[in-house]
């Protein structure tokens, strides 16, 4: 029975709605399972809930494409997964089935797929969302986060930046005058030229 499990897995979804992401790859942000496991781990250590992760399958293809540079081969590789929940102190586990996959040099691209499948496993298991800013477990907004944001906001440069900035944090923020004022300030020293 998993029961003492599923009480841990919700003490941990209970600790944060939402992770801003923090590195960036091929033109994309993402959160890294760093940040992730930094902020699980701790409370999975505290409350004694293990995850071990094993590898049921995994598949290579090598994929050719062009790039600027010329032609790159890589290794495709695609994992079924699972995960298993232990409960260190009732010994009850809880298996959790998943898929990932990853492309990167023939040597690493088992290590992407795992590293990938570890990171969305975690995401998705406690319902973090990426969309926006830290939030803590209240929901409330994070006064740290709100202040880099402005700040960051004061640096832009181009409507394209700002209407960037907007689509990604306008939803969360928007309702928040130091944000809304910051934001509308900057379009308008962008716009007329100034700083």
């Amino acid at each position: 029975m998993a029961k003492e499990i599923y009480k841990k897995l919700l003490e941990i979804q209970k600790l944060v709605k939402g992770l801003s992401r923090d590195k960036r790859a091929d033109k994309f942000d993402y959160v890294s399972g760093t940040k992730i496991l930094g902020l699980v781990r701790p409370k999975m250590d505290e409350i004694g809930l293990l995850l071990v992760p094993e590898v049921i399958s995994a598949n290579f293809t090598p994929q050719t494409y062009q790039t600027s540079k010329g032609t790159k081969t890589e290794m495709f590789c695609s994992v079924e997964m699972k995960f298993t929940w232990v409960d260190t102190e009732s010994g009850d586990t809880l298996e959790c089935m998943w898929v990932s996959s990853g492309m990167n040099g023939y040597d690493k691209s088992l290590g992407s797929a795992l590293t990938y499948g570890e990171r969305y496993f975690l995401l998705k298991q406690f319902h973090i969302s990426t969309d926006y800013d830290d939030v803590d477990a209240n929901g409330e907004i994070d006064e740290e986060n709100l202040a880099k944001v402005i700040a960051w906001i004061g640096t832009l440069t181009t409507k394209e930046d700002l209407n960037k900035a907007w689509q990604t944090y306008g939803d969360y923020y928007g309702k928040d005058q130091r944000f809304v004022v910051a934001y509308t300030k900057r379009v308008k020293e962008v716009s007329n030229g100034t700083r």
